[in-house]
């Protein structure tokens, strides 16, 4: 009863309970802090173009390109908990069925770091910055110029200004020219060091103190018909010519 394997099994017991039970504490604890997320997305441009989206694709369809503006403030779902931000942006619009639902296309997206992921604070780091300390002369510090202090946007804080998409819109039928009531909006999946994931919640949707997101959506547009002629309608980078697309400027629906 009292041997050393009993003992350690004892110790390795209560060592774990106590691991879950504060784990289980810090998950629920999070729900007292307020969420208030808000962002506005606009729409730059959009080109739908015929051709190869991709080197490897088989076959000519079309694919639209389209360029953004974004601004937000995500900075209410960081909090102790938060191990970093999952955010995107997609493309929504109607399906060529009625009866199906409408489609979706992820055209940008992001991992946004907490400061505790950015930098980590581990015994082994604190022991690394104490045995290698930085090396700064007195006559480097005289002869070294201030440098100019970039600002840093503080984690969920996003700006950004006709950017350009990382992915191409595709869709299984081959065609998007002239697809009405395109929306993009904005989802993100919170990532907790302990407990369960969080997804987007929409405007005038909320759980306790934890509340919608304010806008995250842009206002419907519609995408254009192509107007190339001729057979060839894939543009080819490096060949000097013009890219011959269609573009289209957001309508309010």
């Amino acid at each position: 009863m009292h041997s050393a394997l009993v003992r350690v099994q004892n110790v390795f017991g209560f060592f774990t309970t106590v691991a879950f039970v504060t784990a289980i504490v810090v998950a629920l604890s999070v729900t007292v802090i307020p969420q208030t997320p808000s962002a506005s997305i606009g729409l730059r441009n959009v080109q739908v173009v015929k051709g190869r989206p991709h080197y490897h694709s088989p076959k000519k369809e079309e694919y639209a390109h389209i360029r953004f503006d974004l601004d937000a403030d995500l900075t209410s779902l960081f909090n102790w908990n938060t191990k970093q931000l999952f955010v995107w942006i997609t493309a929504t619009y109607p399906s060529r069925k009625a009866s199906e639902p409408p489609s979706q296309a992820i055209i940008w997206d992001a991992i946004i770091n907490s400061e505790s992921q950015k930098n980590p604070s581990t015994p082994f780091t604190v022991y690394s910055d104490y045995m290698n300390p930085p090396k700064s002369s007195i006559k480097a510090r005289r002869t070294s110029k201030p440098k100019k202090q970039e600002v840093e946007l503080a984690p969920g804080l996003l700006q950004l200004k006709n950017s350009k998409p990382k992915y191409q819109i595709t869709d299984i039928s081959g065609q998007l020219s002239s697809t009405s009531n395109v929306t993009l909006e904005l989802g993100w999946n919170v990532q907790p060091w302990v407990g369960a994931l969080t997804w987007t919640m929409e405007q005038g949707k909320g759980r306790g103190r934890w509340k919608g997101v304010k806008g995250g959506r842009s206002k419907a547009f519609d995408m254009p018909a192509l107007k190339v002629k001729g057979t060839n309608q894939e543009a080819v980078k490096g060949s000097g010519k013009p890219e011959k697309v269609a573009e289209a400027s957001p309508i309010v629906k």
